[in-house]
């Protein structure tokens, strides 16, 4: 028995303007959902590195400003307290100052961040396809987002050795802000920490009469604990 080919006729204009069309919505259709599984991704790191570079500078002018201004003076926060010799035994932080810098940094960092919530965001499309070919090229698309964020501000002090019997004490400032970012079907989040070292001063003592240094690594340390063992 033999299988004869059946014959199909070739297809009318019709028929090819309809597949064409088919053709074209299915790319349409592929692209599309290429583009909406990058958008998400690329477009909440594009969000959070233009925020965290934003508050990095909202913080940082915040901060100068209020060293600037004379806000942040060193002898306002730190008292001394001194022996009848003269020498400094203790001090003493004055929370009340601390209190109400923190309070004055933190209400002036939202205000600079409020300022700057609403801003946009211009992406190549090609950069959303995924392709590292066509990143960067073709028309841009622009995409609105909204950054709404919290601040905290909080001071601590640090003891470094600076010589003979001379301390530097520090007053460092550490800034946080807490930001989210609301874009177009979905919102990321992110959080900023900043230090600055605000204030310093070098605490001077007595010299002693005499100084010995011995390393960490070096043999003489042993040997300098058993002296000092057995002739104490």
């Amino acid at each position: 028995m033999r299988w004869r080919r059946r014959y199909r006729p070739p297809m009318t204009r019709a028929q090819k303007a309809r597949l064409g069309c088919f053709l074209a919505a299915f790319c349409l259709v592929a692209l599309f959902l290429v583009i909406a599984f990058h958008l998400k991704t690329i477009l909440g790191d594009l969000a959070v590195t233009r925020v965290s570079n934003s508050v990095n500078r909202l913080v940082t002018e915040a901060v100068n400003d209020a060293i600037d201004s004379g806000e942040i003076q060193y002898d306002d926060l730190i008292t001394f307290q001194k022996d009848a010799n003269g020498r400094i035994n203790a001090f003493q932080s004055n929370m009340a100052s601390f209190n109400r810098l923190q309070a004055d940094i933190t209400s002036d960092v939202l205000q600079r961040l409020a300022e700057v919530s609403d801003t946009e965001l211009a992406i190549p499309l090609g950069t959303l396809t995924g392709s590292a070919l066509l990143a960067g090229r073709g028309p841009r698309f622009t995409v609105r987002m909204q950054s709404v964020g919290s601040c905290s501000a909080h001071f601590e002090n640090a003891f470094d050795h600076a010589g003979i019997n001379q301390t530097t004490h520090s007053i460092l400032l550490y800034v946080d802000v807490s930001v989210t970012i609301l874009l177009p079907g979905f919102s990321t989040y992110t959080k900023v920490s900043n230090a600055f070292s605000v204030a310093e001063t070098v605490i001077v003592g007595d010299v002693p009469d005499t100084y010995t240094y011995f390393d960490s690594e070096n043999e003489l340390v042993e040997d300098a604990y058993e002296y000092t063992l057995n002739n104490g």
